[in-house]
Formats: C-alpha cells, sequence, structure tokens
C-alpha cells in the first residue's frame, strides 16, 4: 500500500512537471555561480534554489553552509518577491558555532529586454534583517544589498553575464562594492557551465578577489542540478569553496 502511495504521488508530481514544462521555458536560476540572472520567474510560480557549500576560510577555519536557500515567487512579468535564509556553521581552532544568518527579504525588478548593445537588465535589491537570526548570528544593523545583474546573448550557446552593485554587513556603515563577470556555456540542451571572476572592494579595506566555475544539468525544464568550486585570487580571500546545489520551480 505504502509503495503504492508513493508510486502515484512521484506520478503526480512528475505530470505537474511535465506540464508547466510545455509552456514555459527553462528554468534560470541565480546559482550555482555568483552572478545572479536578469530573468523573472514566470507570473504565478513558486521556485526554490538550494545550495550546500564548504569553505576553507584559512588553515584554521571552515564554514559549512547547510543549506542556502533562496526562494522567488513570480508577482507579474516585470516583478518577483524574495527570500533569502542560510543555516552556517563555523568551526576554528578556537571556536565552533552553528545557527541561521539574517533572514534577507527582497524583490527583483525587470529594467530591460535587452537589445542589440543594451543588455538585458534588471535590479535586485534585498534587506537582511538582523533579528531574525540564531543568537550567534544576529547582526547590529539591517543591511540593504542591491545590484544591477545584466546580461548579453553572444550566440546561441555562449551569454556574458554581469553584476555590479553594492553591500553592507550589518555592523559598520562601511560600503562593498560587488562586481561579477561570469560566461555561461550550453554545451547540450540540458547540460550547460560557466567561469567566472568576481569580488569585493570595500570603501576604505583591501579588495577581495576570486575566481569559480560550475556546471549545471537540466533533468526537466523545471529541475536543475548544479556543482561548483572557487579558489580566492587575494591575501584576504577564502582558500576555496566546494558546492552541491538543486533547484525547482512549481506554479502556485
Amino acid at each position: 500500500m505504502n509503495r503504492f502511495i508513493l508510486i502515484t504521488l512521484l506520478l503526480i508530481v512528475t505530470i505537474h512537471f511535465n506540464v508547466i514544462g510545455q509552456v514555459l521555458p527553462p528554468i534560470q536560476c541565480d546559482r550555482p555561480d555568483q552572478t545572479e540572472c536578469p530573468f523573472i520567474v514566470p507570473k504565478n510560480h513558486f521556485q526554490m534554489e538550494t545550495g550546500f557549500a564548504f569553505e576553507q576560510t584559512d588553515s584554521k577555519t571552515q564554514s559549512l553552509f547547510h543549506p542556502s536557500i533562496l526562494s522567488k515567487f513570480g508577482v507579474n512579468d516585470n516583478f518577483e518577491l524574495r527570500l533569502i535564509t542560510e543555516s552556517e556553521t563555523v568551526n576554528s581552532d578556537t571556536l565552533s558555532i552553528s545557527g541561521l544568518n539574517p533572514v534577507k527579504i527582497g524583490f527583483k525588478v525587470k529594467l530591460t529586454d535587452g537589445k542589440g548593445i543594451v543588455p538585458r537588465t534588471s535590479f535586485i535589491g534585498h534587506l537582511s534583517v538582523p533579528y531574525f537570526a540564531s543568537e550567534n548570528f544576529t547582526a547590529t544593523y539591517y543591511a540593504p544589498t542591491f545590484r544591477f545583474t545584466m546580461q548579453y546573448e553572444l550566440t546561441e550557446k555562449m551569454n556574458l553575464g554581469i553584476n555590479l552593485g553594492s553591500e553592507w554587513d550589518g555592523e559598520s556603515t562601511e560600503p562593498e562594492f560587488i562586481y561579477t563577470l561570469t560566461t555561461g556555456y550550453s554545451f547540450t540542451e540540458k547540460l550547460g557551465g560557466y567561469i567566472e571572476l568576481y569580488g569585493f572592494a570595500p570603501q576604505n579595506s583591501q579588495s577581495d578577489h576570486r575566481f569559480d566555475c560550475g556546471l549545471g544539468c537540466l533533468l526537466n525544464p523545471n529541475i536543475l542540478l548544479d556543482i561548483s568550486g572557487g579558489v580566492g585570487l587575494s591575501d584576504i580571500s577564502p582558500n576555496y569553496y566546494l558546492a552541491l546545489g538543486f533547484s525547482f520551480r512549481l506554479k502556485d
């Protein structure tokens, strides 16, 4: 009986994904790279992008993100609501702490569809709420983050993504400028990859530059698996990170 119920549920989910996949383009995600994409989640659709990552900060400190979740809901063709929740464990020689980082509430709005030298462009804004967090990870201030996300379609298989923006850490008034530059390539209809350069430039501190690459595989138009990894290029950068992700899209 239990097997019959499980098989029935799997068939219902499969049929649901296949039906909405027939009328929509494949799922577009903001992971696994650090470059947010300009695409909006379709109207009345819910999308969740989850990831697990291990970061070796230095020889004595590691961080595990388990998981990081970006939830999105398409309000209309030009606007989506966003919620970011992230559980983290930090281990070092002197401490081990675990909990929820401050929750981020935000939106994405489409600015242009892109034509010629004008890229497809959207604006993303988030606000980190310091008290929506575990005791060990609370911040002092509300912290805004914003970026312009742009994409050029270079060929049918290759695109160029650019992000420019700024963020605050919730502990100081010093802004940290953000840049990303990524090239994505579709090897097949279901398998794609990217290479990326990105970084953070505080107003009065040393810049942090990094490099990463990864692969994404479409199981169907509404489910994406990904794997990625990167290294630090600056003295203050983390040594490296590795990540796995799973993303899916549902109709409300």
